[in-house]
């Protein structure tokens, strides 16, 4: 069995991207056209589809690290802060970003909520997310024939 760990990230991630635009409750909100990812950014994304990615990266971290909450991933989306002369320092992301994301993810049922832990992905988001990587690492192996010992 194929899993998340057996691809590189960015391929899946991609691929995840544009399965979850035929789900119709993950669509990009008004406001996040003018939203900073983050207090470490500067501007805000310039991708078309980086609301995608994001809901697919979401998807993949829940599968991997979770149950996860929002705090902590807002952690992971954070970055290093600029603050002059003064030394970098670990900030987190935004935690409305994540919080809209779960919220979208929750909506299809790829996530479920574990009381007093956070989310988890659910039966439906693992299926998506193996399937997927499945997929990746055939195309994959189409290249690099030693890759088939892993189908």
């Amino acid at each position: 069995m194929t899993t998340a760990n057996d691809v590189p990230a960015t391929l899946l991630i991609e691929r995840l991207a544009t399965k979850l635009t035929s789900y119709e409750a993950i669509k990009q909100p008004d406001w996040a056209k003018f939203v900073k990812t983050g207090a470490h950014r500067e501007k805000a994304p310039t991708r078309e589809d980086w609301w995608q990615l994001r809901v697919a990266a979401v998807l993949r971290k829940v599968y991997l690290k979770g149950p996860i909450g929002v705090e902590r991933l807002a952690a992971e989306y954070g970055g290093r802060c600029d603050h002059g002369s003064a030394p970098y320092h670990a900030v987190r992301g935004s935690r409305a970003l994540a919080r809209a994301v779960i919220k979208q993810l929750e909506s299809t049922k790829l996530i479920k909520i574990e009381r007093g832990r956070g989310r988890s992905v659910s039966n439906s988001g693992q299926s998506l997310v193996d399937n997927t990587s499945h997929e990746v690492l055939k195309e994959l192996a189409v290249s690099n024939p030693e890759l088939t010992k892993y189908l």
